[in-house]
């Protein structure tokens, strides 16, 4: 049986932690902060949890 590749895109996006959950980074953080306000630039830059919906795509593409 031939080895899986992981999917180096998702590898790139997502970190495991050390009791195996899947961070993420939030989105709309990149360009346009000039209009948001200074507390939600903040709170995007925190990383945050996949959710569950997405859990089993997330690992089967990083062969968790």
């Amino acid at each position: 049986m031939n080895k899986r590749k992981t999917n180096k895109s998702a590898a790139k996006r997502f970190k495991v932690t050390s009791t195996g959950k899947l961070m993420r980074r939030r989105s709309h953080a990149r360009h346009i902060l000039t209009k948001k306000p200074r507390k939600r630039v903040r709170k995007l830059t925190t990383a945050a949890m996949v959710s569950k919906a997405d859990r089993a795509r997330v690992r089967r593409m990083l062969n968790i």
